[in-house]
């Protein structure tokens, strides 16, 4: 048999996490360092691997239960090689250092568990309920693997020059960040999206770091079950959760 695609072999490397093409993650396990992966991202894996539901303690339970923010993982233990992917999203492997990075879950799909999560809040500058944005702050020193619809763009943020994002197309930042969520809008109902531009709350970023932004203020659906269509999980705008999953359903 012939074909073009054996040229998609595996790539050889010494390296813990390997993007073996820009929507296929390749993890080795050796053994010693288990990896947490979101649920069901497997695609492909060789030698002997286990792969068990991870315990989740009571306050990320009630922290999942009060905001909607977390992650649904699994542990992924012994020794091989695994590949993940999550709906040919774009894959991107960031190094966690001690300043820490700030994270939609909806964005991660693999991780060290060596590292620790951390629901946070991010507040509006209105205080109106319900109108923030609850994030995952991961800390420690290990590897993330994140996901993004298209190729992303970093943006650095100096005390000279600060950055504003939408919500719905910011996927993280540093965590040393200054970080507040606002509407500009001239609307004396700052719920409304800014006059009939369709732009609406974004996030506005000051201090030492980066901020990473993709080109789509949608997520693809996250939470999609086989046989039950498509369960759509998206940010805070217009076009996100409260919106879609209020006014809209995917067939």
């Amino acid at each position: 048999m012939q074909s073009p695609l054996f040229s998609n072999t595996e790539q050889q490397s010494q390296e813990r996490y390997v993007v073996q093409n820009p929507q296929l993650l390749r993890v080795a396990l050796t053994g010693h360092d288990d990896v947490l992966a979101r649920k069901g991202a497997m695609v492909a894996y060789q030698g002997l691997i286990d792969f068990d539901g991870e315990y989740r303690t009571d306050n990320q339970r009630r922290a999942r239960a009060n905001t909607g923010e977390g992650l649904d993982l699994m542990r992924c233990s012994g020794q091989g090689t695994v590949y993940f992917a999550n709906l040919a999203q774009y894959i991107h492997v960031v190094d966690v250092d001690q300043e820490g990075m700030t994270v939609d879950s909806s964005y991660v799909l693999a991780l060290d568990s060596t590292l620790h999560t951390e629901v946070i809040a991010v507040d509006s500058q209105y205080g109106i309920s319900g109108s923030g944005k609850y994030q995952l702050n991961i800390s420690g020193r290990g590897k993330v693997a994140l996901m993004t619809s298209g190729q992303p763009l970093m943006m650095q943020v100096t005390p000279e020059k600060y950055v504003n994002a939408d919500a719905d197309a910011i996927v993280a930042w540093s965590s040393s960040l200054r970080v507040q969520m606002q509407a500009q809008t001239h609307s004396s109902q700052v719920r409304r999206r800014r006059g009939t531009t369709g732009e609406g709350w974004e996030l506005s970023f000051l201090g030492q770091g980066f901020a990473l932004v993709q080109p789509s203020e949608v997520m693809p659906p996250q939470n999609a079950e086989i046989g039950q269509g498509l369960g759509a999980q998206f940010g805070v705008g217009q076009h996100g959760a409260h919106a879609q999953n209020q006014n809209n359903a995917w067939n």
